[in-house]
């Protein structure tokens, strides 16, 4: 995996006029590859500069997004699969488009399975273009410019930045009141007053 991406940064960086395109391909191709997402990001940071790279990853990602929307109705089992590990993780509620530009952030939550929720809040092409392309700029613009600013950052700041969005994430939740059925259902009769 290393050796891939290596060879591929290496001829990036040779100054091809294809480079962007060959980045961009790159995004498409990396789930092949198994090659986490902010690693492809945090590479455009260093091979093109956090303004070139973060615009390059997120037309990436979202043509990711969008071949994913193709392809996912034509695999059913991954879809029912990807769909257990959603309410093994969310339950079955469904998350707004704000918390998933925030999940995004996080490394090891699957870019896909956000893309699932994605689709299932959602109805219609159009909306789902749109969505996923306001989602997937966090995370190329942050992961981007850390790509970019990477010798800069000191192990504290990375736990300040991961703190962060762990508040982020209980901030933006829904807020959900739960009554018991009991306590729902209670007669008059037992009420003190």
């Amino acid at each position: 995996m290393n050796d891939k991406l290596t060879l591929v940064m290496s001829y990036v960086q040779s100054g091809s006029v294809f480079a962007p395109l060959i980045f961009i391909t790159f995004h498409l191709l990396r789930q092949f590859l198994f090659i986490p997402v902010i690693v492809v990001c945090m590479s455009g940071g260093v091979l093109f500069g956090a303004a070139f790279g973060t615009i390059y990853s997120v037309i990436g990602l979202t043509l990711s997004s969008m071949a994913f929307y193709f392809v996912i109705g034509k695999f059913p089992k991954t879809k029912d699969r990807l769909l257990r590990l959603k309410n093994k993780l969310f339950g079955n509620r469904k998350l707004n488009s704000r918390q998933i530009a925030v999940l995004r952030l996080i490394p090891f939550i699957h870019f896909y399975l956000l893309s699932l929720c994605l689709l299932e809040s959602n109805k219609g092409l159009k909306n789902y273009f749109y969505l996923s392309f306001m989602t997937n700029l966090p995370v190329a613009f942050v992961y981007t410019v850390f790509g970019h600013y990477i010798a800069d950052f000191s192990p504290t700041l990375i736990v300040i930045i991961l703190l962060s969005l762990t508040l982020l994430i209980y901030l933006l939740r829904e807020k959900q009141t739960v009554v018991p059925w009991k306590e729902f259902f209670r007669s008059d009769d037992n009420i003190e007053p």
